[in-house]
């Protein structure tokens, strides 16, 4: 485009230089004028073509492998609400290596198709989004599940100043799933059961984190900087959306049956499900890590109470091996909580999550230098517990020592060390994630 640009204006340039000496001035002059209006009007024609391309207001996406049995239904349906509402939209094929025909048949119905060769749901939608020229990007399956009719909702939430805009299939949100949609498992254990979770854990406002036809501004797509390749590229998005509080408003549809007859759905139950509710909890160190830490923690502490008075509730008497299960609840409650700040702390400087004000007043807080004190006086409390154990066993002539008094006090000495020991090198840690931080910033 640059170097057509540059040939007109060069052009209009020689067009336009003194004619020659003689009688032909006149007639050199004619030609010239003509020129330099021819010209022009090359120019103006160009700069119409972009600025057409600029103010493409909709780009309706679909990812397509061997979708031929129904990729041509859905962008009829496409180009109809594009006649009925006169939206400037362009219809995007992402196609993930299609062998069927699916790409011809795009190219036949006036489809632009894009050739995303990563394998992958995720892949081909990142793909196909980053070729859109739409303001606002309308994605949606290839199999005829969705209808496309249904698209001048999303974009009335679009025009409206919301960034993102679910579809909802489920009861719960206004949606309807005709008979035959969905496989009774995904209809009312998986898909609630995640919505639910994504309701709870990121406090997303949706109720149907699995519907795949969404829409969204394509300025805001850029800044979420989306990662995964496959299926949770859908729950990516909404999560992040979620914790950067971005607009997300939920349009109800209706899901139809998959209208494929060559190939069953892409779709894997218990692969997808294990990989959603895996990406859950990676996303969610609150619940990965700190929930179940404390959790542990608190535990320990129980069995210590109980333990080092030697207690005895209901008929069952708690000591020295109860304070070993509290030991190691102790531990691993501790090292999985500093697992929760350590990851929140990568998190936030990865821009996968959002900084917090109570992160930043810990991370604030707790300085290397406070976390060597502290991890130094515990570890100095637990060997000195040792040493007194030890010299115990010395004035006993290094014999027999009273097995459940003597647990009572190398327990704890232990624990008190091994935290102690763990609170120092932690410290370090944290101080390489500053570290790394600020080199950043």
């Amino acid at each position: 485009m640059p170097s057509t640009t540059s040939s007109n204006e060069q052009a209009v340039r020689s067009h336009t230089e003194k004619p020659s000496l003689g009688t032909s001035n006149t007639s050199n002059s004619v030609r010239s004028t003509a020129a330099i209006e021819s010209g022009l009007h090359q120019l103006s024609s160009l700069v119409e073509s972009n600025l057409d391309q600029e103010v493409i207001e909709l780009s309706i996406v679909m990812p397509c492998l061997n979708e031929a049995d129904t990729l041509a239904t859905c962008i009829k349906k496409c180009q109809q609400v594009i006649q009925q509402h006169g939206y400037c939209a362009e219809i995007l094929i992402a196609d993930n290596g299609s062998t069927d025909g699916s790409i011809e048949i795009a190219q036949s119905l006036g489809a632009r198709v894009v050739h995303v060769s990563a394998k992958g749901y995720g892949n081909a939608l990142r793909g196909g989004i980053a070729a859109a020229r739409g303001k606002y990007v309308i994605m949606g399956d290839a199999d005829d599940s969705y209808d496309f009719l249904e698209i001048p909702k999303f974009v009335s939430q679009l025009r409206e100043g919301s960034q993102l805009v679910q579809g909802c299939r489920l009861p719960s949100g206004g949606g309807q799933v005709l008979p035959g949609a969905m496989p009774f498992s995904h209809r009312w254990i998986g898909n609630p059961m995640f919505s639910a979770m994504v309701k709870r854990m990121f406090r997303a406002p949706i109720n149907d984190v699995y519907c795949g036809m969404r829409g969204f501004s394509r300025e805001f797509y850029q800044t979420l900087d989306l990662q995964c390749c496959g299926m949770e590229f859908a729950t990516e998005m909404i999560i992040k959306s979620s914790l950067f509080g971005a607009s997300i408003a939920e349009v109800p549809i209706t899901l139809h049956p998959d209208g494929r007859k060559a190939h069953a759905p892409h779709l894997r139950t218990i692969r997808d499900g294990w990989r959603t509710l895996r990406f859950f909890l990676v996303y969610s160190p609150r619940y990965l890590f700190l929930v179940p830490g404390l959790a542990l923690m608190i535990l320990g502490l129980v069995a210590y109470a109980l333990a080092m008075p030697a207690t005895t509730l209901f008929g069952a008497t708690f000591d020295a091996h109860t304070l070993l299960f509290g030991t190691l609840a102790l531990l691993m409650g501790y090292q999985t909580v500093q697992f929760a700040i350590f990851s929140k702390i990568f998190a936030v400087q990865q821009g996968l999550m959002p900084a917090k004000r109570s992160l930043d007043r810990y991370t604030n807080w707790f300085t290397l230098e406070r976390g060597l004190v502290y991890g130094s006086l515990l570890l100095i409390a637990g060997v000195s517990m040792l040493v007194i154990a030890v010299d115990s066993w010395r004035l006993a002539n290094f014999g027999q020592l009273d097995y459940a008094s003597m647990m009572r006090l190398v327990i704890p000495a232990m624990t008190a060390t091994a935290i102690g020991f763990q609170t120092m090198v932690s410290s370090f840690f944290l101080g390489v994630l500053r570290l790394a931080r600020r080199s950043e910033s």
